[in-house]
């Protein structure tokens, strides 16, 4: 019986880390619609990046992919009275992950959006902050607008001769991170064009936010309702901006660790061969059209060495929130080790 024991806590070890390695190692190739992009990780606080977002994080700002990625996060995290401590705590975690520079980090300081699990964030004043911010055609002169230079460059942008666009007042807005926001805005079209916007890429939680928190909730409904406002009166046209949601997943495989890398892999292969059977959903309840393909799910797992850095970004980066019960999400929480991305459809309304 005693050595049973010890074999058993010998062997499962091992088999652990041959599981983590053979996970990392085996994912399909990223695809397209996630290489040479501009990406925003649209968050509620400082720390949802570390705690949630990290596999794809690090994975998307890979050298390789030549993504240009940047954060926005809608508040401070000010319940507790350290909201200047905790963008500074954000910054510093955010280039742990893998990020350009402190300046890809933009922090709003936002009456309308003040953190807890009280205060309700209105869909339609995110999507007006990100209309505001990367399709400011859609927003009418007197809309509350967002200062700073959110849209990701890159030598390979698509919008190669940008103007310098002049920032609107907004009543809401107190202060901001040390980038002052001022989106350069797509050339104007030569005549009736199609949906257009400033980003390729927007990524948040989905409709049950992970958590269960409702400013976690809100963004995944504001990121909606921002893109059917680019898409209204476009039907015919794909959304220029792909938008993908990260999964709410039950309590044991939430706390699972790389032991669910697994299931969600194999989940993967099961919607990706019976979703050209039965169609894909969009964000209105509609059957979209066309077969799934590879790039409606994307799974990221941290290997080894990236887990290492994300909790270093947890611990190191985000010092105010290292309270005891975070030692536990460190250790055992699956989205520290895994994430798996998934296309939400967008149609012309």
């Amino acid at each position: 019986m005693a050595f049973g024991t010890i074999v058993t806590l010998t062997v499962l070890p091992i088999l652990i880390f041959a599981l983590w390695h053979l996970t990392s190692t085996m994912l399909p190739p990223m695809p397209a619609l996630l290489r040479n992009k501009r990406i925003i990780l649209l968050i509620a606080h400082p720390d949802d990046e570390s705690m949630f977002f990290s596999p794809a994080l690090q994975a998307l700002t890979h050298p390789s992919l030549q993504n240009h990625l940047k954060i926005l996060c809608m508040s401070t995290g000010n319940s507790e009275g350290l909201g200047a401590t905790r963008k500074q705590e954000l910054e510093k975690a955010a280039m742990t992950l893998g990020l350009r520079r402190k300046e890809d980090v933009f922090v709003l300081d936002d009456e309308r959006f003040k953190d807890g699990m009280k205060e309700e964030w209105k869909p339609e004043e995110i999507a007006l902050v990100l209309a505001s911010a990367f399709a400011p055609h859609l927003n009418s002169p007197s809309a509350p607008a967002v200062h700073a230079t959110l849209t990701p460059e890159s030598d390979k942008e698509k919008d190669k001769d940008k103007r310098k666009s002049k920032p609107l007042p907004s009543k809401h807005t107190k202060s901001s991170s040390r980038t002052s926001i001022s989106t350069p805005p797509s050339p104007a079209p030569k005549e009736a064009d199609g949906p257009r916007a400033t980003i390729d890429v927007l990524i948040t939680f989905d409709k049950a936010g992970i958590s269960g928190h409702p400013n976690h909730i809100a963004l995944y409904h504001g990121a909606s309702s921002f893109l059917q406002k680019i898409m209204k009166g476009h039907s015919g046209y794909a959304c220029p901006v792909t938008l993908y949601t990260l999964p709410s997943i039950n309590i044991v495989r939430k706390y699972s660790f790389v032991l669910d890398a697994i299931p969600t892999l194999l989940m993967g292969i099961y919607e990706s061969i019976f979703g050209n059977l039965f169609g894909t959903t969009t964000t209105k309840g509609k059957t979209a059209t066309g077969s799934k393909s590879a790039a409606d799910r994307v799974m990221f797992v941290n290997d080894v060495f990236r887990y290492w850095k994300a909790r270093e970004a947890m611990i190191r980066g985000h010092k105010s929130q290292m309270v005891w019960f975070r030692w536990g999400w460190i250790g055992l929480g699956r989205y520290m080790v895994v994430n798996d991305l998934r296309r939400e459809r967008i149609v012309a309304s």
